[in-house]
């Protein structure tokens, strides 16, 4: 016995509602029904079929195949983001200017990996069989982009040391770095402690070497070097396990490759009683929403995420549109900025 016209839709089991079945309940052709989904209706449709497609395609719970369609083309209209770690808040911004610019026309795919990991070629290259319109890589290694082999139209973010013939958005970490080392230097530290990310990607190695660099050459000796991932809790325990030995060696200042990091650090710092900043000054990088009102605020270099996302976005389409698009990176200003964990009362 067939549904009555109101009854729930799937009354089909696990059969996928088809557009010509959605016709049939309508009483309309298939055509009319690609119309109507597909928002092309204008001079071609009249409103009561419209009425009717709309109502069927409720009623069937029918889902417009949009890959199906767009692989005719060539291509879908997916745009993948690989991301080391999109647990970060940092992320967060990232992919909001993204969405912002191209949002309205594709859809914004996530790869990624766990924390502090970085992304196996071979796991987006099982995505490529999507066929996406383009490839937005954050945070890559040289190792990765090579053994990717990708030719989908692509553009790299946060990309700083890398040297390749791809479009890319970079922010300018060593500079960032430098300003950070200066600022610990000004304040009378000459021990100071430098805590990394193991994701092993250019970005965090130029902002290390750029700081330790820096900081030697305003006399400000880095005692010790440690790596965790990009988590609060790892970090805090990293601080936990080091310090005795740090204490040791004199170190008055820490400078931590993430915000996140800096966050365990201050964690740890309490519960083993030092002040901050008076006994130990706290730095990271990335500022992050929660670097503000952190207690005490943290000293960091700002990165303008939402800003990366949306110039990256802005580049992929020209890209995919089949404009020529300078490979010479377009570099995005770090700044520092001072909080209550390396001045008091800042």
């Amino acid at each position: 016995m067939q549904p009555p016209p109101s009854a729930p839709a799937r009354k089909n089991g696990n059969r996928r509602v088809t557009a010509a079945m959605v016709a049939a309940r309508a009483g309309v052709s298939a055509a009319t029904v690609s119309l109507v989904t597909n928002g092309k209706t204008a001079g071609r449709v009249s409103e009561g079929n419209i009425a009717k497609v709309e109502q069927a395609v409720q009623e069937l719970g029918y889902v417009v195949d949009s890959l199906g369609s767009s692989l005719a083309k060539g291509h879908s209209n997916i745009v993948i983001l690989v991301a080391p770690d999109v647990s970060n808040p940092f992320y967060a911004k990232v992919i909001a200017g993204l969405r912002e610019v191209i949002g309205q026309q594709y859809a914004l795919l996530l790869s990624v990996t766990d924390a502090g990991q970085t992304p196996d070629p071979a796991d987006v290259r099982r995505l490529l069989a999507l066929r996406p319109a383009g490839l937005l890589i954050d945070a890559p290694s040289s190792r990765f982009l090579v053994e990717l082999q990708a030719s989908e139209p692509m553009v790299l973010l946060d990309a700083a040391g890398i040297s390749n013939d791809v479009p890319s958005v970079n922010f300018d970490v060593a500079s960032g770095a430098r300003l950070l080392a200066q600022h610990l230097a000004g304040q009378g530290h000459r021990k100071v402690a430098y805590l990394d990310s193991t994701t092993g990607t250019e970005t965090f190695r130029v902002r290390r070497a750029a700081f330790c660099d820096k900081a030697r050459e305003l006399g400000c000796d880095v005692v010790a070097v440690a790596q965790t991932t990009i988590d609060v809790g790892a970090a805090a325990l990293a601080f936990a396990q080091a310090w005795p030995q740090w204490s040791a060696a004199g170190v008055t200042a820490i400078a931590c490759a993430t915000d996140t990091q800096a966050y365990g650090v201050l964690q740890e710092a309490r519960v083993v009683g030092l002040a901050v900043p008076q006994s130990l000054a706290v730095a990271g990088f990335d500022d992050l929403p929660y670097s503000q009102t952190s207690s005490p605020g943290l000293t960091t270099v700002h990165l303008p995420a939402m800003e990366m996302g949306r110039l990256a976005g802005r580049q992929l389409l020209q890209v995919m549109g089949g404009k020529n698009v300078a490979v010479t990176p377009v570099v995005l200003e770090a700044t520092l900025v001072v909080r209550g964990s390396t001045v008091e009362g800042a």
